[in-house]
C-alpha cells in the first residue's frame, strides 16, 4: 500500500478494473504513453505532488485594459467600493 506503480495507457484500457482494485487498495498508479507519465489516479483523499488546476495559475504578464472613460479610482477606492458586496443583510 502507499506504491507508486507505473502502467502503460494500453494496459489501462485492457485490465482498468484490476488496476482500479489497486488504487482502492492504495496504491497511487502513473499512467504512461509511449514511456512518458501522463497522469495519475489516486486513491480517493490522498495528495500527492502539486495540484492539478483547469486552468492557468502562472502569471501571465501585464493585462493590457482597455480605457473605458470611467473615473480613475485608488487601490484603496476600489477596496472601499467592493467592500460588503455579497453580503448578507440581516
Amino acid at each position: 500500500m502507499g506504491d507508486i506503480r507505473e502502467v502503460p495507457l494500453r494496459e489501462l484500457n485492457q485490465q482498468t478494473s484490476r488496476i482500479m482494485a489497486r488504487v482502492e487498495a492504495g496504491e497511487t498508479v502513473t499512467i504512461t504513453k509511449d514511456g512518458i507519465p501522463i497522469g495519475d489516479i489516486v486513491p480517493r483523499g490522498s495528495r500527492m505532488g502539486r495540484p492539478s488546476y483547469p486552468f492557468r495559475t502562472d502569471p501571465m504578464g501585464p493585462l493590457d485594459l482597455p480605457d473605458l472613460g470611467g473615473p480613475v479610482l485608488t487601490d484603496a477606492e476600489i477596496d472601499e467600493t467592493l467592500r460588503g458586496i455579497g453580503a448578507i443583510d440581516d
